[in-house]
């Protein structure tokens, strides 16, 4: 779920324990967190976030703010009912530990549904998403920062149910299957993370009943599948992909930044600057391309006028050419992937050591490789370690000219 994921912290790759219960009971909210700075209120289309426009009756009375979370499916019920005013609904699902880029989500969802309409935030620590050795006790549990924080950006109220309320009975014996793009790149480090990811998805969709369902991009491939199920199994919701928010210095916000020494922190901005290395050589790539596609003879005249500059001394100029006619022939695809590589094999020499899980360029649609003739979507995507902690990003790019087939990450269903 949109969250400081449980995927950024060291996976196991072995299979997920048995479902405790009674401890998975007794891990409440605890410590809390400062939201970082980040430049995230430029994006968001509501200009003072939390605060509704005044309605036309001035006479009628304001709405009483939820200032406590809710707990139960009873109690949520109970809060749309006293909600009153027609409107669409909205839901923002998390696991807490929320920041500045969730403050993103919940701004959208408001400014989507407008003054009247009803904006629940869950907050909820999924068992089924983390694996054997991962970090379910040492996930950050900050509750009351959390509702402060939603309830600021805009939520109507926040949800916070218990494991037993979320899995009556304990373990569920029937869960949601990503299939084969669930055993892709994150799902190839955490085996059976998508499925209990997808599985409560499901559950809090059916339990808070939205119009629309609001996911940041920053985890794209989740975002991907949110968006499969929705389409395979008919839920009646819209899907909403939210830009990654970034702090200052291009590091995606994450709860898990926490984790990161100031040393660590530094070898970490490699992966938003492989990203934006491949997205700048892209562009690059493209312009050549153009500059051949121009060309009476494409290719040929580009070669051969490369060798006539190589003849008069003009090496500059023939390299240029020569770059040209390289471009008229190969794909971008290929260009792209060696300039993020250049910018992570740096960082894997730095002190501390980048390690580098993967990097894909990937189709949105099923997070298949591209190959190097691609033309339309694809998503950039980095994973790695700094330190103990492990963190993802990726960047939406388009090869060639827009394709009105496939949608792009931010796009609705």
């Amino acid at each position: 779920m949109n969250s400081p994921s449980a995927r950024e912290h060291d996976p196991a790759r072995d299979r997920a324990p048995a479902f405790d219960e009674a401890s998975a009971r007794t891990r409440a909210s605890a410590p809390d967190q400062a939201p970082a700075r980040t430049q995230a209120s430029a994006r968001t289309q509501d200009p003072t976030p939390g605060k509704a426009p005044a309605p036309a009756d001035t006479n009628r009375p304001a709405r009483p703010r939820q200032v406590e979370p809710v707990h139960t499916a009873q109690e949520l019920r109970a809060a749309a009912a006293r909600h009153g005013a027609p409107g669409r609904n909205a839901v923002v699902m998390t696991m807490g530990a929320l920041h500045q880029g969730h403050a993103t989500l919940i701004r959208a969802a408001r400014a989507r549904v407008g003054a009247d309409g009803f904006v629940v935030v869950t907050v909820f620590v999924n068992p089924l998403q983390f694996g054997a050795g991962e970090d379910l006790d040492r996930y950050p549990r900050t509750l009351d920062a959390d509702l402060e924080l939603a309830l600021d950006a805009g939520a109507s109220v926040v949800f916070a149910p218990s494991v037993d309320e979320v899995y009556p009975g304990g373990e569920p014996q029937v869960r949601i299957t990503a299939g084969p793009m669930g055993e892709r790149l994150e799902g190839a480090s955490r085996p059976g993370h998508f499925d209990g990811m997808l599985t409560v998805v499901a559950k809090l969709l059916h339990l808070t009943a939205p119009d629309l369902a609001f996911f940041g991009q920053k985890d794209a491939q989740q975002l991907a599948l949110i968006r499969r199920m929705v389409r395979d199994l008919n839920f009646p919701v819209e899907v909403v992909g939210v830009e990654t928010v970034r702090e200052d210095d291009g590091l995606a916000l994450s709860s898990r930044n926490r984790y990161l020494s100031a040393k660590e922190r530094r070898t970490a901005l490699a992966l938003s600057r492989a990203l934006f290395a491949g997205r700048e050589r892209l562009a690059a790539q493209e312009a050549l391309r153009a500059r051949a596609d121009a060309l009476p003879n494409g290719r040929d005249r580009a070669e051969n006028r490369a060798e006539a500059l190589s003849r008069l001394g003009e090496a500059r100029a023939a390299a240029d050419a020569h770059a040209v006619a390289q471009a008229a022939e190969t794909g971008c695809a290929a260009a792209v992937r060696a300039a993020a590589r250049a910018v992570l094999d740096e960082a894997a020499a730095a002190q501390p050591p980048l390690t580098l899980d993967y990097l894909a360029l990937v189709d949105p649609a099923d997070f298949t490789e591209v190959a190097d003739d691609h033309d339309g979507e694809a998503v950039l995507a980095v994973a790695a370690r700094v330190g103990t902690t492990r963190l993802i990003d990726n960047i939406p790019l388009s090869f060639g000219p827009p394709s009105p087939e496939t949608p792009t990450l931010g796009a609705t269903k």
